[in-house]
Parts: C-alpha cells; structure tokens; sequence
C-alpha cells in the first residue's frame, strides 16, 4: 500500500514536471506567433488580448496533458512518452490554427492579438486554439 502511494506519488511530479514544461513551450510559442515580448505585452502593457491568447493556449495544452494522463498507458513509461508526443502535437496543430486564422482573415493577426484595444479577434483567435487542442485530445486514445 505504500509502495503503490510513494509510486504514485512519485509519477505525480514526473506528469506535473512535464506538464509544466509543455505549458511553458507554449508560453514560448505564444510569444513566437505575436510581435513583441509576451512578457511585457501582458504583465507589464496588461494587454487584454494577448492574455486572452495565452490563456486559451495554457488551458489548451493543460487539457491535453490531462487527457493523455488520464488514458494512460499501463506502463508509466508509455503514458509518459504520450504525454509528451501528445503535448508537442498539440503544441504545432495550435500553430498551424494560428497560421490558417491570419491566412484567412484580414490584417495580421499578431498585430491585431498585441493592440491596446478589446479586439474580437482575440477571443476568436483563443477560441481556435483552445479548439486546436480538443482535436488533439479527443486523438488520445
């Protein structure tokens, strides 16, 4: 019975540890697709549709972790390298959202995600990437 605890235990802080680390690429990859530093376009600028973005990418990528833990692998092993293959996955299928979102609306959608303005542009940008990530979670199986 403690065995089971400690082993489990243990296996929390790997997920969590990855989990963390895909969530903090996808900060990256947030970063990469608008102009200018996220950091200082959300916490020091608060612009309200950056975060909104970041959000959506963060609960995104926190959704497909969940659901890659949670239809796990007997093996810790194999559900662990699915968390990660999974998590990546998700990570590009976001990207490319993004690409095909600015590729078929006017503008640039970067330039539109960092001005100071509510624009609903953000919550549509936010809606496709959370959508991007569901995709990647109902593949998880």
């Amino acid at each position: 019975m403690l065995e089971d605890l400690l082993t489990g235990a243990w296996q929390s802080v790997v997920f969590g540890v990855v989990g963390v680390g895909l969530m903090a690429a996808g900060f990256v990859l947030v970063d990469l697709l608008t102009p200018g530093k996220l950091r200082e376009l959300i916490w020091v600028q608060r612009n309200g549709n950056a975060a909104l973005l970041l959000a959506a990418n963060q609960l995104g990528i926190a959704g497909i972790v969940f659901t890659a833990i949670l239809t796990s692998y007997d093996s810790f092993g194999k559900g662990l390298a699915s968390t990660v293959v999974f998590g990546l996955i998700g990570l590009v299928i976001m990207a490319l959202a993004f690409f095909v979102l600015d590729l078929l609306t006017p503008g640039r959608l970067g330039e539109v995600i960092c001005a100071d303005q509510p624009h609903p542009a953000a919550r549509v940008s936010a809606a496709t990437h959370f959508g991007a990530a569901l995709i990647v979670c109902a593949c998880i199986a």
